[in-house]
């Protein structure tokens, strides 16, 4: 069966920098292809080729005569246009019907009256997916399409693409997406592509498979390289013409080798060590927080302690990122009190990258402008370095913010953000535009961080990877926290009603004189009451004196001074902390018991 659509020998320099360098795609009727590749590999510039949007520097594109094509680009342009519906319908033919382009719009969550100049990213990616899939195309190209999607949207474009007929070629992080639509693999690689057949379950297997292979071969053209200098140095001088052949043969043969390199490598990718925070990192309760008549919090009751990973899931508009700022103490409640723990050092990735400079470079953003090298933590590391643990190539030092890839620039904030002392990271939709490949760093260096991480995603593989229980928005203010990740939360509210069931039938079982005098005896004692009631000022007040001895023992000139006054601050620090850990416990054991007396 002839191809739909097919990309040949394509090549495209941007910069000086050849980014497709024979490339090739071809995509069947029915077919669905994810195309793969790191940030900056050029996945988007090879999509719009495919689409016509952008013209290669050489190759060919044939596009079956009839064959209609919707393109989804990474950010949508709405400009000239008075309404989302006015955008949408824009790309419908004769034989196509309105009502399918409204239809989506009203399950996108848009009305179509919206004026697209006040749209914001998450409404002008639904508009611009109702554009796409309105006319029912032969071929879809699809960008990112998950990028500022809330999980109910998600899953709903994840069936509807499942039940769609055309051919489609997918760009995308989510991994769950790509597992359930694509059929082959497109592996954009160093200007290249490669293909597989096979799901996109197998890509890991794969591509692991590929750079061990690469790594044979490197060493076979190592030893090849080294047999060639060895004879240039001392062979036999033979006939003028086998000498210049044998120079070129050389000089082909170390290119080859250049080649070969696999620029770049974030296996040291990590965050710097801010200390340790005390066990409670922040404790909400009775939380309620409104806007107008928008309740984004309504009393809610929540601990956060070292080394949780706590994902926030919910709908745009659910106020995922005001409870972040609520937690951290960044924004004052309506209602209840947060008590933020201690010795907490803070570092928050921002999702909409307001605090990349597009002007400045890339070396300037990491060094702050301030020469060759990077302050990580407490040392000092070459930005060339630094940057290679974040998948640049050292040429990319001089490139300003504003060209880099929306993946790139991500990448970029990691880097910012990970060069700074923490113990508790507050994550934003972190994995928005992000490789696979920089996702699986991520995610391995979250696993080993010795801290607290507060993240916001609606990547589900992610979640699952990542989060030890996930606070899920129910609606009306509610929110409510299940263990594990996001496949454990959906099966845990899908047990609920039946628990729900059982604890009624229980309890009406136990009527009567017993079930009341049982009652009756659970509740905390007035002892236990008072405690829960004073421990947290305790804890604080410890925390307080654990702060002004540490400044004291901070005088470098303490011990030549006064050595008893040194010995005796530091006993007294060990004090305060393991009163201040005893406290925590406490405080902890008798809070589980009066939850679980409900």
């Amino acid at each position: 069966m002839p191809p739909l659509l097919s990309l040949s020998d394509i090549t495209y320099s941007l910069g000086g920098r050849p980014l497709l360098d024979g490339a090739a795609l071809a995509v069947e009727p029915g077919e669905r292809l994810c195309l793969v590749g790191r940030n900056g590999s050029g996945k988007s510039t090879m999509l719009k080729i495919a689409a016509g949007q952008l013209e290669a520097d050489s190759g060919i594109r044939f596009l079956q005569p009839g064959t209609t094509v919707q393109y989804l680009p990474q950010e949508p342009d709405l400009s000239g246009f008075a309404t989302t519906r006015d955008y949408v319908l824009d790309v419908l033919g004769e034989a196509d019907s309105p009502a399918r382009g409204e239809a989506l719009l009203g399950l996108l969550g848009l009305t179509g009256a919206e004026n697209p100049a006040n749209l914001s990213g998450g409404e002008a990616r639904r508009a611009a997916l109702a554009r796409a899939l309105a006319p029912e195309p032969d071929l879809l190209l699809l960008d990112e399409p998950t990028n500022h999607l809330d999980l109910p949207a998600i899953e709903w474009l994840e069936g509807e693409l499942a039940s769609m007929r055309c051919a489609m070629v997918l760009i995308s992080h989510d991994r769950r997406l790509l597992e359930k639509l694509a059929r082959g693999i497109v592996w954009l690689d160093r200007g290249r592509t490669r293909r597989l057949e096979r799901g996109f379950a197998a890509f890991e297997a794969w591509r692991e498979e590929v750079e061990a292979q690469e790594e044979r071969d490197a060493h076979k053209l190592d030893r090849q390289i080294a047999r060639e200098e060895d004879w240039m140095r001392y062979g036999v001088t033979a006939r003028r013409k086998r000498n210049v052949r044998r120079v070129a043969e050389l000089a082909e043969l170390r290119q080859k080798r250049r080649e070969a390199v696999r620029t770049g490598s974030a296996s040291a990718m990590s965050a710097s060590d801010g200390g340790t925070s005390g066990k409670l990192v922040a404790v909400a309760e009775g939380l309620a927080k409104s806007y107008g008549d928008q309740v984004i919090v309504r009393d809610l009751d929540l601990r956060l302690l070292r080394g949780d990973r706590l994902g926030v899931v919910g709908a745009n508009g659910a106020g995922k990122s005001t409870l972040l700022r609520l937690l951290t103490g960044v924004e004052a409640p309506d209602q209840g009190r947060v008590t933020i723990g201690s010795a907490l050092q803070t570092v928050t990735l921002d999702q909409q990258r307001r605090t990349l400079d597009p002007g400045a470079t890339l070396a300037d953003t990491l060094t702050g402008g301030g020469g060759d090298m990077v302050q990580v933590g407490d040392e000092k590391r070459h930005v060339i370095g630094y940057m290679k643990d974040f998948l640049f190539r050292p040429e990319q030092a001089r490139t300003p913010v504003g060209v880099l890839s929306g993946g790139e620039r991500g990448r970029l904030m990691l880097a910012c953000a990970l060069a700074r002392p923490s113990n508790l990271l507050v994550l934003d939709e972190p994995t928005n535009d992000l490789d696979l490949e920089t996702l699986d760093l991520l995610q391995e260096m979250l696993a080993a961080y010795a801290g607290t991480v507060l993240v916001v995603s609606h990547d589900r593989d992610f979640l699952d990877r990542v989060a030890t229980s996930v606070l899920v928005a129910e609606g009306d203010g509610r929110w409510i926290e299940y263990a594990g990740g996001y496949s454990d939360m959906l099966a845990q509210r899908r047990a609920a009603p039946a628990a729900r069931e059982a604890r009624s039938e229980a309890k009406a079982g136990r009527g009567g004189a017993g079930g009341t005098a049982a009652a009756g005896r659970a509740k905390l004692s007035f002892k236990d009451k008072h405690a829960l009631e004073t421990l947290l000022k305790q804890i604080e007040a410890l925390t307080a004196q654990i702060e002004a001895l540490r400044a004291t023992l901070a005088d470098p000139g303490l011990y030549g001074r006064d050595a008893g006054a040194f010995a005796r601050s530091s006993a007294a620090l060990e004090q305060a902390e393991a009163a201040r850990e005893a406290a925590e416990e406490r405080w902890l054991e008798l809070e589980i018991q009066r939850e679980s007396l409900g």
